[in-house]
């Protein structure tokens, strides 16, 4: 592995100071997958910025008005076990509980994960279905962007030269979600999902008023589908849809054509479970 200056600020913008120095200086959080890559020599970085010493940047909190917003240096074992999360966000948690082994769990960052850009993951497809929003911060300033905006395609992201993810925000919902996350693997390589199906209903009071179908872990980018007003006959039609409409990646895990139909099978199996604890 060639050599390489590893630089350690302690505040965010010290951070994109160091950032901004040019396309060769990359930012290094758990480092479970761009060390990965330097090893290989798929990456030559001339400087690493280790953010893990970034003072406050695992917190984990709720505010005043619902919103859980997640530091981006927060582990994915970090956010699996936060009683926030569990108590307001429990699918997010269950997504992180599925992430590969314990050790890469205590490693990887939340921020990392997303930024990493990699579609055979569980937390992004779990993400986009909650509403979430990153917030991306660089030398001339911080932006927020809707997570399904900024995951473009695999390994392809919305994030410009020098910028590093530093949040993840889920919006407040109006009522109560339920549902759950459903991984399937094929027991091969990994054990990185196949596919990763996010189901969930959300309740005015005891009546559905929405019903969110997220399809991860199959195409370049997750896919999200909505039905307002869901009666349970829809939710069928939805995992349907969502069959048809996804551009599944063909890999050793499986065809196109294969992944299609897992997303018909499990997506339904999601559903009807979403629906039947949102009926109980």
């Amino acid at each position: 592995m060639r050599d390489f200056d590893l630089l350690e600020p302690k505040t965010i913008p010290e951070a994109c100071g160091m950032l901004a120095a040019g396309e060769d200086v990359r930012p290094v959080s758990g480092g479970t997958a761009l060390l990965i890559l330097v090893k290989q020599g798929l990456l030559r970085p001339r400087s690493l910025v280790n953010l893990k010493k970034l003072e406050g940047a695992n917190a984990i909190r709720r505010d005043a008005g619902g919103a859980v917003r997640i530091e981006a240096m927060a582990t994915i074992h970090e956010v699996e076990t936060s009683q926030v999360v569990r108590e307001h966000l429990p699918v997010l948690a269950e997504a992180c509980h599925q992430v590969a082994n314990i050790r890469i769990r205590h490693l990887a960052t939340i921020g990392g994960n997303l930024a990493h850009g990699d579609h055979q993951s569980d937390p992004p497809g779990v993400l986009v279905a909650l509403g979430a929003e990153v917030e991306l911060s660089g030398a001339g300033g911080t932006r927020a962007l809707k997570l399904a905006d900024f995951l473009l395609g695999t390994y392809e992201t919305a994030l410009e030269p020098g910028e590093m993810v530093t949040a993840v925000t889920v919006p407040p919902v109006e009522g109560r979600l339920v549902g759950g996350y459903l991984k399937f693997t094929t027991g091969s390589s990994e054990e990185r999902p196949c596919a990763g199906i996010t189901a969930l209903v959300r309740l005015d009071g005891d009546r559905p008023v929405e019903a969110r179908l997220a399809v991860g872990a199959v195409a370049s980018r997750p896919l999200l589908l909505c039905e307002a007003d869901p009666a349970e006959a829809a939710l069928e039609a939805m995992a349907d849809r969502a069959a048809e409409e996804i551009d599944p990646i063909p890999d050793l895990r499986g065809s196109a054509e294969y992944k299609r139909h897992l997303v018909r099978v499990l997506g339904r199996r999601a559903m009807a479970a979403a629906w039947a604890e949102a009926g109980s």
